[in-house]
């Protein structure tokens, strides 16, 4: 089988890049790993440049490209910017036959056990996406605050840290969250780490290491920590409950897959808040949290665009089945 005749399915995300080289009936050939897609702030060149350097590893790209490439990316998140990247890979001879979606995507068909339904993923940040059984689609443009998102583990450290300066100088109520901080970063003061933030000489995006212990501090009591967990899990549900009124899909069974490391840690308070906020918006969804990579989502839709047997997307679930299994 020549490489030119094989499909590449990647999965760009904020922490890194997974590559999956497979045939039309399903077997993977090989996968490589890179570092994290950040057409945002890297610039679109340089981010296909981290997809080439997972390909490298299988051996680069083919002369004449691949068959077909199915790409899942974060920062994808409109469509000028869908096309500026499967651009970027047509020229730099990946191939004729690029599609290019958002991270989403990948993660509903990775984890749903049909191509339609809503995900929800909840990692750095936050976003969702609907499928109708028709093919119809519901979206956001997932470009943070600006667009009304609030959330992942950048935007809930980023609240903690807020609250936590409140708190020590009086504004705000007290809280836990002040002690976290301090302790996490072996600062004096919360004021001290803001500062140490704005001088350059700790980074922001450290924040996210904030993340496991708000979840502590919220289940053991805190008033302020609890609400923002709660809040998490309100936007969760709100994300997906909107995908399914937009497709029309409210009123019927429906698999909504969660992803993104703060849902697939399957922190208790969170699962309770999401089951009972699920239950009032949304009561005929069925909630599926994620446990293969959503690189299977890419390569499963590659297989779909190859018009492959069903005996085909078996394989490939199987080759990314977890342990235990059946």
């Amino acid at each position: 089988m020549t490489r030119s005749r094989v499909a590449l399915a990647v999965d760009g995300g904020n922490s890194k890049t997974d590559v999956v080289l497979l045939s039309a009936d399903g077997e993977v050939l090989g996968t490589g790993r890179a570092g994290p897609f950040a057409p945002q702030s890297e610039g679109v060149a340089a981010a296909v440049g981290v997809v080439e350097a997972a390909v490298a590893a299988l051996g680069g790209v083919p002369e004449g490209g691949f068959g077909h490439v199915s790409a899942c990316l974060a920062g994808a998140d409109l469509p000028v910017e869908e096309a500026a990247l499967a651009k970027e890979f047509t020229d730099r001879g990946f191939g004729g036959d690029v599609a290019v979606r958002n991270d989403t995507f990948a993660l509903l068909r990775a984890g749903a056990s049909a191509p339609w339904g809503v995900a929800v993923v909840c990692g750095a940040g936050i976003n969702a996406v609907g499928v109708s059984p028709d093919g119809a689609v519901a979206r956001f443009p997932a470009l943070g605050r600006l667009s009304g998102d609030w959330g992942g583990g950048h935007g809930l450290a980023e609240e903690a840290l807020w609250h936590a300066v409140r708190a020590e100088d009086g504004r705000g109520v007290p809280t836990a969250l002040a002690g976290l901080i301090t302790a996490r970063f072996g600062t004096r003061s919360v004021e001290e780490l803001v500062l140490e933030i704005h001088f350059g000489r700790v980074g922001e995006g450290r924040l996210h290491e904030l993340v496991p212990g708000v979840f502590a501090v919220a289940s053991a009591g805190d008033a302020v920590a609890r609400s923002l967990v709660e809040r998490q899990a309100e936007e969760v549900a709100v994300l997906a409950e909107v995908c399914l009124r937009r497709l029309g899909l409210l009123d019927t069974p429906v698999e909504v897959v969660l992803g993104g490391g703060l849902l697939t840690a399957r922190d208790p308070l969170l699962t309770s808040l999401l089951d009972a906020e699920f239950a009032l918006r949304a009561p005929r969804a069925e909630l599926v949290v994620a446990d293969v990579p959503p690189v299977m989502g890419a390569a499963l839709l590659a297989l779909d665009h190859l018009g492959a047997h069903e005996s085909a997307k078996t394989r490939l679930r199987a080759h990314y089945a977890p342990a235990g299994a059946p």
